[in-house]
């Protein structure tokens, strides 16, 4: 089976004085994890397309799906966990409680603030998923990446053209990464800052697919302006 896993457990910090988490912040009218969860309902391979928000916020995010009647029996909200992983780890878990995991069951996990992603980027996931292990949505680096250790010199530059920026959805072996993550130490989890790191640390390929400049991340106010002026180009075209 192929699920989707929406990521909305993140606080928004980066935001600054708002009164909800970013993912409730709204986009054109519209809260961004709304945009975002009608991207995945476009698409009918999905089994299922579970939210995973903060313990606090799940019935605030049942209220908004009702409101924009995404009230659906496909549509499934938990508790988050405290990072990203765990939160990856709490859908993963209720999936297995609710349907089991068989050898080719793959989740395709989302930013809830990365309203933009295209039917390509979901449907090439969904393809890659279903035959490698791990996927991830990814761009070429643009500017110079500098390395530095100390915070205070350049540790190495690395080769540009080798470079890549980190997007999503990134699509996973839902057996295989719960084995590969439930194998790690409690000091390894601590400092896992993307999970398809889950898979090169146990020496496993990682498929890359294009991603888009657009598919941006709304993590700060000016994201916020970036957003609203491209849904407001896309609508006036």
């Amino acid at each position: 089976m192929i699920y989707a896993g929406i990521l909305a457990g993140g606080k928004g910090t980066r935001m600054g004085n708002v009164p909800m988490p970013k993912q409730f912040l709204t986009l054109n009218d519209k809260p961004i994890i709304i945009h975002t969860i009608e991207k995945f309902l476009l698409n009918d391979k999905f089994e299922k397309i579970i939210i995973a928000t903060p313990k606090e916020w799940v019935n605030h995010t049942n209220d908004i799906l009702k409101k924009y009647k995404i009230d659906l029996p496909s549509i499934e909200v938990i508790n988050g966990g405290t990072d990203r992983n765990e939160t990856i780890m709490e859908i993963i878990d209720f999936v297995e409680n609710e349907n089991g995991i068989n050898n080719d069951d793959i989740i395709v996990t989302h930013d809830a603030v990365r309203p933009f992603l295209t039917h390509r980027i979901i449907e090439e996931n969904i393809k890659h998923g279903l035959n490698h292990s791990a996927v991830d949505t990814v761009i070429p680096a643009i500017d110079t990446i500098v390395e530095s250790v100390d915070g205070e010199n350049i540790s190495s530059i690395p080769r540009r053209d080798h470079m890549y920026q980190g997007q999503t959805p990134q699509t996973f072996n839902i057996k295989k990464i719960k084995e590969h993550y439930e194998g790690l130490s409690v000091e390894d989890k601590k400092i896992l800052s993307d999970a398809c790191k889950i898979f090169t640390i146990s020496g496993e390929k990682v498929k890359l697919v294009q991603g888009e400049i657009f598919n941006i991340k709304v993590t700060t106010p000016y994201d916020l302006k970036v957003a609203n002026a491209i849904i407001k180009e896309s609508i006036e075209k």
